[in-house]
Formats: structure tokens, C-alpha cells, sequence
């Protein structure tokens, strides 16, 4: 590994620390199989946590052209909204950003899934949520 890939101190520029999962749909569980469709983005220093979905519904029918896509867009934009705070959020309204994000890639659902939780740095979150969601997702 090269040394691009270290960051000393003082070396991060106005970049801050951020963690994201993206959300994957597993249509049939016992098959495994799944569709990234959406990102969940967390990053303490601006106290910002946001979801982005993308649900490719020819995709998500291909795994099984039964799935319910009403119920997993429900599911996505429940998210959406817990990150968005007030109302939407419902009993999250009150967390601050971290907690609702730790409460958001805790596994609920067979369906609606958050994948693992990486980290990189970033300089505009909103921006790198996009990034994401285009880069993982669409």
C-alpha cells in the first residue's frame, strides 16, 4: 500500500471524517441475492446524516417479479425521512444525527437491508451523498 492512502496529521485539509452504508433490497431472503438502492451518509464534525434512494424497479422485478415495490419504496422513503428529522422522523425526531444513523444500519428488516458501515473523508457531505448513491446505486 502506498503512502496516498495514509492521512497525517495535519495532512487532511478542511476534509472531515464521514461513515456511510448503502441500503440493499434482498427481494427473496432465501435466494440472497439483492439491488443496492440507496445510501445512508453520517458525518459527526457537520452534524449531518442523509439517505438517498434509488429503486430500479425492471431490476428489483428481475430478482422477483412478485416483489412487493410499493411496501420496499415505503421502506426507503421511511428512511429517507428519519434522516431528514422533524416529523418524518417520527419517535427519531429528537435523536441528534449520530443516533439516528446508528439506529438506521442496526438490521430490522429482511427486506430492506443496510450494508456494512465504511468511512472516507469529505470536505461537502451532501455532495458526497450524491456521489455515492450515483457511484453504488444508479
Amino acid at each position: 500500500m502506498s503512502d496516498r492512502h495514509f492521512i497525517r496529521p495535519g495532512q487532511g485539509g478542511d476534509r472531515d471524517v464521514f461513515e456511510y452504508a448503502v441500503l440493499r433490497v434482498v427481494p427473496r431472503v432465501e435466494r440472497g441475492e439483492c439491488i443496492n438502492a440507496g445510501v445512508l451518509v453520517y458525518c459527526r464534525a457537520k452534524s449531518y446524516v442523509a439517505a438517498r434512494t434509488h429503486l430500479d424497479e425492471t431490476r428489483l422485478r428481475a430478482l422477483d417479479p412478485d416483489a412487493d415495490v410499493a411496501g420496499v419504496r415505503a421502506a426507503l422513503h421511511a428512511v429517507e425521512g428519519v434522516c431528514a428529522g422533524g416529523d418524518a422522523a417520527g419517535q427519531a425526531a429528537g435523536d441528534d444525527p449520530g443516533r439516528r444513523f446508528r439506529w438506521l444500519i442496526a438490521p430490522r428488516s429482511t427486506v430492506v437491508q443496510p450494508g456494512p458501515v465504511h468511512t472516507g473523508l469529505t470536505a461537502d457531505p451532501a455532495a458526497e451523498t450524491e456521489r455515492l448513491l450515483d457511484l453504488l446505486v444508479r
